[in-house]
């Protein structure tokens, strides 16, 4: 029964429901993109995909996948973070082709660790936070949060797009 328990808890932990509202910040966009601020996409979703530090074949299967659906989705803007400094990033974005989204900075996972993404998962030598993704609805608040318990682990975009259909 304690280990049902546990269980139950920890996949509550890493997908739930939510309903904070997410003060505003900005990340700088790698490149030649603007930085990303929250405020400015008031009256949109909002999708934080929280990417692995450094090398992270999960991550460019992860960002290509959501880049090359999401235009069939209106009002939701997707926004690609990594913990990376900016040339270990553009080095990294180099596998996603053309792109026409930017990546993000969130240097030293300031921002992660702002948002409560977990962190303690080892990762080619280091502890990095866990894959994430936050939905923020057009109001500011936080409606939706799935963290990966490894590298692999992260939603997949028919679910994302199940769970922004019942928003």
């Amino acid at each position: 029964m304690k280990v049902l328990i546990l269980i139950v808890l920890s996949m509550a932990y890493f997908e739930s429901p939510a309903q904070e509202k997410v003060t505003d910040f900005t990340l700088p966009a790698v490149g030649d993109h603007e930085p990303f601020i929250l405020s400015n996409a008031k009256g949109n979703y909002v999708a934080l995909h929280f990417l692995l530090k450094t090398e992270c074949p999960y991550c460019i299967r992860h960002t290509n996948d959501y880049i090359e659906k999401s235009s069939s989705l209106e009002n939701v803007i997707q926004v690609f973070i990594k913990p990376d400094t900016e040339q270990e990033i553009e080095a990294w974005a180099e596998n996603l082709g053309e792109t026409p989204f930017p990546i993000y900075q969130d240097m030293d996972a300031n921002l992660a660790e702002r948002l409560g993404i977990p962190d303690g998962y080892a990762f080619h030598g280091q502890v990095v936070h866990y894959p994430a993704l936050i939905l923020i609805d057009p109001e500011g608040k936080e409606v939706y949060r799935y963290v990966g318990k490894n590298n692999s682990d992260r939603l997949s975009f028919k679910r994302f797009k199940d769970i922004l259909d019942k928003q």
